[in-house]
């Protein structure tokens, strides 16, 4: 008998599921949007895998709805926060994730960030669309300076590395916090060194609010703030305290307490200071098709007895 799997979107980017269709029958959530807990619930019974995104809710009902046959759930995502690990364990199923597809597009849209946010590229674009720009004055849309700069990296993976390779581009100096790297400084030192921090830290209990009223306090009032891991890391009302006193320059964001927001928007998208993108820091057609692809390839693996090429450590 053939085995089943369950995917949590009905397309996907890549092969993936033309060669998951290869192995097993696949049911796929029929909609484009997330599915509930109770859809992909309804759909579990079962299943001797499951393919989800990084923001599917992968739950111990989940994993008791699909019941004994599952052996898998693969994740298209580097993050898995969203998975209950404690549970899948006491259920004998395997988590992948997929790193090392991710992480140069992941830098390139930090560095993005980076320069957008210190030349206020959100400020000037908004000003030229409304008709704003009417004549030259030497003070209008003044950013700081990128090169020569101070970068901080908090964490310090593969996401990070990169872009510390980036940055060596721009002449810059990089100081890195992290508890296992050589190297590293402590928090308080490149919080107050560094002209920008970026973070690449994962969401965990110790990492909630790494970044609020203190750390803040102790960078650089011309300082940029960057984040591409998980809204969770900063005190979102603390940093927007922060800009609107004036006692940081700016902000460059890709990730959200709350995601997505819809029509709600959070104030920080509408600070000028603040330069804003939707949880993008993997959007490339290659890097979500390796995404899905490596999802497979682990469903796969599993599948065939073999060990899953990227489970999630420890």
């Amino acid at each position: 008998m053939r085995k089943r799997v369950l995917t949590t979107r009905r397309t996907l980017p890549g092969s993936a599921l033309d060669r998951l269709a290869e192995a097993a029958d696949v049911v796929s959530w029929p909609g484009t949007d997330k599915p509930s807990p109770a859809d992909l619930a309804a759909l579990a019974p079962g299943v001797t895998a499951i393919l989800a995104l990084g923001n599917d809710t992968v739950d111990a009902a989940l994993l008791d709805a699909a019941g004994p046959s599952l052996r898998v759930v693969a994740l298209a995502s580097m993050g898995y926060d969203n998975v209950d690990r404690v549970a899948a364990a006491a259920r004998g199923v395997t988590v992948t994730h997929t790193p090392g597809t991710l992480a140069e597009t992941t830098a390139d849209l930090a560095f993005a960030l980076i320069l957008s946010a210190r030349r206020r590229l959100g400020a000037a674009n908004a000003s030229l669309v409304s008709g704003g720009w009417d004549t030259f004055r030497m003070h209008d849309y003044l950013g700081l300076d990128v090169h020569g700069a101070t970068l901080g990296l908090v964490g310090y993976g593969q996401i990070a590395q990169a872009v510390a390779r980036r940055a060596r581009g721009f002449d810059m100096r990089v100081l890195h916090h992290s508890r296992s790297s050589p190297g590293s400084v402590s928090l308080r030192t490149l919080l107050a060194e560094s002209d920008i921090v970026s973070l690449h830290v994962p969401s965990t209990p110790e990492t909630r609010h790494l970044i609020g009223a203190p750390e803040l306090a102790a960078m650089k009032p011309t300082a940029t703030l960057v984040n591409t891991a998980r809204g969770g890391v900063v005190d979102e009302q603390a940093l927007l305290d922060a800009v609107r006193a004036g006692r940081l320059h700016s902000a460059g964001l890709d990730v959200f307490a709350r995601e997505p927001m819809g029509a709600d928007l959070s104030p920080l998208v509408k600070e000028e200071h603040i330069v804003t993108t939707p949880h993008i820091g993997s959007a490339t057609e290659a890097t979500r098709a390796a995404m899905a692809d490596l999802a497979a390839a682990n469903i796969l693996d599993v599948l065939a007895g073999r060990p899953a090429r990227t489970p999630i450590p420890g």
